[in-house]
């Protein structure tokens, strides 16, 4: 797996998924970065498409509220800028409180997650910057849990389900690219709540993503029931 950079964190940075440690790094490097500058502001549409991914129940009005004291409250950046990023900086930080209203729920769910888990946490990444690219297409997945399939032009995927149980112990969920009837190993990955993976493969045109419950650490063929499944890609 290639090292991430401080590049590749502005979509956990958006989400409010990063170490503290962290989140200071990826500020610091964003006073002296014009590209994830643009790529933050860029996140506004892009965390639309990712909240609506799934299905998730309307949040309570007290729940917004809240949300909308807390953006208001906001500084509009922790760093210190020269005189020539402070409008790109408060664009910037508009558009993050924009997308922290849009994700609401599901993404402080999903922020969550990421924190219990660092590895975890790196995987779901790389799946959040193929779901918010806005050049991925969104396949539709459905059975037990409802999510989409991300897939982007060269074929890298990631794919993001709701409300997913636990594997349980000794077991694991295994995605599969299945392409003219041949099912191919894609990644491995527990589960709870919402997930967001990064498969291994990549997902061809015509091809579909499923997902198995197999014993530990994932089989080489599909022996258990499809739990999941995306329309064709």
């Amino acid at each position: 797996m290639e090292p991430l950079t401080m590049h590749d964190l502005t979509a956990a940075y958006v989400l409010d998924a990063l170490e503290p440690q962290e989140g200071r790094e990826y500020e610091e490097h964003l006073a002296t970065c014009e590209r994830c500058r643009a790529e933050l502001a860029q996140l506004g549409g892009a965390a639309s498409a990712l909240a609506f991914a799934v299905e998730s129940p309307a949040p309570p009005a007290e729940v917004r509220s809240r949300i909308l004291e807390r953006a208001r409250a906001e500084r509009p950046n922790v760093v210190t800028l020269k005189p020539r990023w402070v409008s790109a900086t408060r664009a910037v930080a508009a558009v993050a409180a924009v997308a922290a209203v849009v994700l609401g729920i599901w993404a402080a769910t999903l922020a969550n997650s990421l924190h219990n888990e660092r590895n975890a946490r790196k995987q779901d990444r790389r799946a959040l910057r193929i779901a918010s690219d806005p050049r991925a297409t969104r396949v539709p997945v459905s059975g037990t849990s409802p999510g989409s399939v991300f897939v982007l032009p060269n074929g890298k995927a990631a794919l993001v389900v709701a409300n997913l149980d636990r594997a349980p112990a000794g077991r694991t969920y295994e995605a599969w690219v299945i392409h003219n009837s041949k099912p191919v190993p894609s990644g491995t990955f527990a589960g709870g709540g919402n997930t967001a993976v990064s498969l291994v493969r990549r997902v061809p045109s015509g091809a579909v993503v499923a997902v198995t419950l197999e014993r530990k650490p994932g089989a080489t063929a599909p022996h258990g029931k499809i739990l999941l499944q995306s329309q064709t890609v």
